[in-house]
């Protein structure tokens, strides 16, 4: 039988208050207002398993939360069971909907049993190997609740979780599928998931599965298991070098790029980016609103295993003597091909496996225009940069307001996120699964003018566009990405502060995650540490650059190692 991997445990780093962890974090005694989630989010059909060790007063609840919740209540939609009563609750922000009693109570030494199915937002509990409510998990029969798409706008993703307010008591000892007998409390079930992983105390429904490394998803396309080519390691990649002022060709990323991000670590330079679409030789600055550069000592190729520099000039922007940079690149479709299936024709590269597009195209100041993004998914973050006039870098993501499509930030301003602004945001429709709606925005679609596109969407296993809420605290957020970073970008959209960038290669251990920044010149900067982890990232500080209290912020990450593996890939 093949390995089940790694089974979650409660995350310690995403606790709200004192509580007391035990037993390889598996069991946890609540303290004040507290609780805690799952180290795993649930992006398949779900089951496990949760004693009940001790309760006091009222108890408190079990369940499943969004990983940003900050309270008791939660900041987002949050679905409960309420023990001492066998209620199931229904919290978003501070207030509540009780449907009622769901059958029963639960009590101290009762094993609470639960499934929970991602797609169809179903939820189902149980309790000593009954389901309440006539529940059947397995034919998608009698959940005890369902949610919606729109009632999960705000979780980011969702969790295993237990919490209380400080009135209360509650101890727990969780089973994901490691331990049937709950630290020798119970005696052994034996029962394992349709994929043979676990050891539950009750028997699994058919579909749902264990909570552990083997059983998360991701991508086939990008899956090392399942492909030499196109794992995350050969479609983006980051690597450091020293500048010689001679030529030099910079190796080691182990594919072909087709975007390259450059810029000084040691010395005042700007931010340059080299497409193939546009070709060699040619770049922008994300610091700068000034048009695209021509110049022939910048890069001069990309190679099948990164790409060559040129002898510098005075400015020394990309290969200055004994100056040292960092290249962050992405693996696009290679040569750019015409597609003309909307509105507007765009010369297009796309990575499949990646999702990830290069286009250009030439604007025509009409608003409602459409262009082919090419990634067949509705793109989580876009980049458009005009090239032959003065102009900001356009940045939608949709983290920001649930993807208002109208609103954007800017990649040389500090300022906060500009909030729906109609014809002068940068589409006139939600970002769909083929097009862009562009608007007349001179910074998307001014007539005759210039632009080129960068479009990304989600992939699991490979990079995520979301957000965290920031708590003002030293101990900051937890932010999980399903896979260890290699680089990653926190913006906050509510305020103003800058665009800070991490990586794997530049500061190697945590405690030395140096920041470069986007939208200045300026060099590498340790002063907004956070620590990159297998699973995702936890802020580290009170700075409010990254760690505001209450203000959003926005987030890229692309993948290491996706976690459903280990280092070895």
């Amino acid at each position: 039988m093949a390995s089940s991997g790694n089974f979650a445990t409660l995350n310690p780093l995403q606790k709200m208050s004192t509580g007391t962890f035990s037993n390889g974090n598996l069991t946890y005694a609540l303290s004040g207002d507290d609780g805690y989630i799952s180290s795993m989010a649930l992006t398949t059909k779900s089951y496990c398993e949760i004693r009940v060790d001790s309760q006091s007063n009222y108890g408190g609840t079990i369940g499943f939360r969004s990983g940003q919740c900050t309270s008791y209540y939660g900041d987002t939609a949050t679905f409960q069971l309420n023990y001492s009563s066998g209620y199931i609750r229904i919290y978003k922000g501070t207030s509540n909907t009780d449907p009622g009693n769901i059958g029963g109570t639960v009590s101290t030494g009762d094993i609470v049993m639960m499934a929970y199915d991602p797609a169809t937002f179903k939820w189902w509990v149980g309790v000593n190997g009954t389901w309440r409510s006539s529940g059947d998990p397995a034919a998608g029969n009698n959940p005890v609740y369902t949610g919606s798409a729109t009632q999960f706008e705000d979780t980011q993703d969702v969790f295993w979780g237990a919490w209380k307010s400080s009135a209360n008591g509650l101890g727990i000892t969780c089973n994901f599928g490691q331990d049937s007998t709950f630290g020798g409390q119970e005696t052994a079930g034996g029962n394992a998931d349709g994929n043979g992983f676990g050891d539950f105390k009750y028997s699994v429904p058919s579909g749902f599965l264990a909570l552990c490394s083997a059983n998360l998803s991701i991508s086939d396309d990008i899956d090392p298991a399942q492909t030499d080519d196109d794992y995350p390691g050969k479609n983006f990649g980051v690597v450091t070098y020293t500048g010689n002022g001679s030529t030099q060709s910079i190796t080691g990323l182990g594919f072909q790029p087709d975007l390259v991000w450059l810029k000084s670590r040691s010395n005042t330079k700007a931010n340059a980016l080299f497409d193939s679409n546009r070709g060699v030789t040619k770049y922008f600055s994300s610091d700068s609103t000034a048009t695209q550069t021509t110049d022939t000592s910048t890069l001069t190729a990309f190679g099948a295993d990164g790409f060559s520099l040129a002898s510098p000039a005075a400015n020394n922007l990309v290969n200055g003597n004994g100056f040292t940079y960092v290249g962050w690149a992405w693996k696009a479709g290679g040569s750019a091909s015409s597609d003309s299936s909307g509105d507007i024709t765009v010369s297009r590269s796309t990575n499949s496996a990646s999702k990830f597009t290069i286009a250009t195209w030439t604007g025509n100041g009409t608003s409602g225009q459409t262009i082919p993004h090419g990634l067949g998914v509705k793109p989580a973050m876009t980049f458009i940069k005009k090239l032959d006039a003065t102009s900001a870098t356009n940045v939608w993501h949709q983290g920001n307001n649930d993807g208002d499509y109208d609103s954007f930030g800017e990649l040389s301003s500090t300022a906060a996120w500009y909030q729906n602004q109609g014809v002068n945001g940068p589409f006139s429709a939600a970002p769909g699964t083929e097009f862009l709606t562009l608007t007349a925005y001179a910074q998307v679609n001014g007539s005759s003018n210039t632009y080129v596109g960068y479009f990304w969407a989600d992939v699991e296993g490979m990079q995520k566009f979301g957000l965290y809420e920031g708590n003002g605290n030293a101990d900051g957020p937890f932010v999980y990405t399903g896979f260890r970073p290699s680089m990653l970008f926190l913006k906050i959209s509510t305020a103003s502060n800058g665009w800070f960038t991490y990586d794997k290669e530049r500061d190697g251990l945590n405690g030395r995650n140096n920041t470069l920044s986007w939208q200045d010149t300026t060099v590498e900067d340790n002063t907004y540490q956070l620590d990159i982890l297998s699973n995702g990232f936890k802020v580290k500080g009170s700075n409010n650059a990254h760690n505001q209290s209450g203000q959003t912020f926005l987030y890229g990450a692309w993948a290491d190692v996706p976690f459903k593996y280990n280092n070895t890939f």
